[in-house]
């Protein structure tokens, strides 16, 4: 039986580079959306066209009911899952911490940290014969993203501490629980925090000289998905360009 992956945030950028790399590998794909059918559905009809096996399912991934539901669609529709991407979040307009609200704080929590505890807390419970989960965090969590996004920033420091807690917490079930850390990547989402051609701006001081494709990030992904994997857990991979 072919693995069954949940990529959550599916259906753009890293989401849907991952999903159509992993169909590719043998996968059969759940893509969440949570707002962006049309495009979850593109994904979903590229990866059948080519022979793979791929539905999507809408669910926000912050809500816990959703979550619920959306973990019980996939049970009864694909079977139940072996391998898990948390990928969903969200990147709100530039600013200083001085003006930040707490609505938006805890949106951005909520959206990029409780969706990741809720989605990994459904998968461990099916995972009874092993699994592979893999975090997409950010090399902002290192870096801090002064001035712009301290609290995106924030909300990926809290999902490399629940990578490492998470890894030693159900090593001895044989569930690895890795992390993605991407850089500078084109995709969409620089055009939600206000600045669609932030990369352009900021690559000279990017070793490499360049942004990075999802392409690259769903590279990585995949493998710590893998067997080829196997011996690995807690650790984390920066796709930043030396950054």
């Amino acid at each position: 039986m072919n693995p069954i992956v949940l990529v959550t945030g599916g259906s753009r950028g890293i989401g849907a580079a991952t999903s159509k790399y992993l169909a590719k590998q043998g996968y059969s794909v759940c893509v969440n959306y949570r707002s962006n059918e049309v495009e979850a559905n593109n994904v979903v009809t590229e990866i059948t066209e080519n022979g793979g096996t791929a539905i999507s399912v809408q669910a926000d991934v912050s809500n816990e009911e959703d979550v619920k539901r959306l973990f019980n669609t996939l049970d009864q529709t694909v079977g139940r899952i072996t391998h898990l991407v948390n990928n969903a979040g969200i990147l709100l307009p530039q600013m200083p911490i001085t003006s930040m609200t707490a609505e938006r704080i805890n949106k951005v929590l909520s959206t990029n940290v409780t969706s990741y505890f809720l989605c990994c807390r459904e998968a461990i419970a099916r995972m009874a014969n092993g699994g592979s989960i893999v975090n997409v965090s950010s090399a902002a969590s290192r870096l801090g993203s002064p001035s712009e996004y301290v609290d995106y920033a924030a909300s990926k420091g809290a999902i490399d501490t629940l990578t490492t807690g998470l890894s030693l917490e159900v090593a001895d079930k044989n569930i690895r629980v890795n992390c993605v850390r991407p850089g500078f990547i084109y995709t969409e989402m620089h055009a939600d925090g206000g600045e669609a051609n932030r990369i352009e701006r900021v690559k000279q001081h990017i070793p490499l000289q360049r942004g990075g494709t999802p392409e690259e990030v769903a590279a990585s992904i995949a493998f710590l998905l893998s067997n080829e994997a196997a011996y690995i857990t807690g650790t984390f991979v920066d796709i930043a360009g030396g950054k």
